[in-house]
């Protein structure tokens, strides 16, 4: 495995004018982001050495450099999930690749159903913590790269980052939640019983993503923060039929202030992620 990360990460730097410090991960119906990337080039999943191709509907399935923030960053438009077939080596293969390059902070964001009932659709929720619920963990085998064996989770997300949004947040006049993202394997949505087990284990959002991403992340020594969009409530009494489409336009009317948040935020950090 590693010798194939090394493969995919030695082409991308062949074709990368820039040195990135910063990567961002584009959930679904969130790829408008890129609209916002200055002097972008693409390079698509099929055309990259090793990399999986994502088969999800509002998943573009690219990779963009350029500049966000006035940072040079590299942003996927589409992710890997664990549900389409990947284990979980092909999902994170990407964050080992960009660890490779030399990305040293992660912004991930995703699309999920609320189960706090003080959350609304639409609403931003900073991710402070995670629980990990998938059926295989994505540091399982032998130890890849340079990272701790049993790596330490106690601030998987940087709570500098996450103190850094709430300042933005409130600056900008952004309406913003916190609380904790619980990643199950999909494809189907929650029942109204397992929403109701998810909250009482202290989830406030559930989605189908973002913690094997952050697990290896952590493992490479990444700084992360992330986002989530509610797209539908998971609620006694609030809970209503979900599909594909209702996620995907409940989180593009979104989308605005998921860009001027992480428009600023990367602005911010890019000069303390580069020293």
């Amino acid at each position: 495995m590693l010798e194939r990360i090394k493969e995919t990460a030695a082409f991308l730097k062949q074709r990368i004018r820039s040195n990135p410090r910063i990567a961002i991960i584009l959930g679904t119906g969130l790829g408008r982001l890129t609209d916002e990337i200055v002097a972008p080039y693409c390079i698509d999943y099929k055309d990259i050495p090793h990399f999986p191709v994502s088969t999800v509907e509002g998943h573009s399935g690219r990779l963009i450099f350029g500049k966000l923030g006035g940072q040079d960053i590299i942003a996927m438009q589409g992710r890997f999930h664990y549900y389409e077939g990947y284990d979980m080596h092909e999902v994170t293969f990407p964050v080992r690749v960009m660890n490779e390059v030399g990305i040293r902070t992660l912004f991930v964001s995703n699309a999920s159903g609320g189960t706090n009932p003080l959350f609304d659709v639409g609403d931003l929720m900073i991710i402070t913590d995670h629980i990990n619920f998938f059926p295989q963990h994505p540091l399982h085998g032998p130890n890849v790269g340079d990272g701790p064996r049993f790596p330490d989770m106690s601030e998987a997300y940087s709570k500098d980052l996450i103190a850094l949004a709430l300042k933005i947040a409130a600056e900008k006049r952004i309406h913003v939640q916190q609380g904790v993202y619980l990643g199950t394997q999909g494809p189907t949505y929650e029942t109204p019983a397992e929403y109701k087990m998810f909250r009482l284990w202290g989830a406030d959002a559930v989605g189908m993503s973002t913690v094997p991403e952050v697990i290896v992340a952590n493992h490479c020594g990444m700084k992360v923060f992330g986002v989530s969009v509610v797209t539908d409530m998971g609620v006694e009494n609030r809970i209503q039929k979900i599909s594909h489409e209702d996620v995907q336009k409940a989180a593009d009317a979104s989308q605005e202030k998921m860009t001027e948040l992480m428009r600023e935020m990367i602005k911010r950090s890019g000069d303390a992620t580069n020293q």
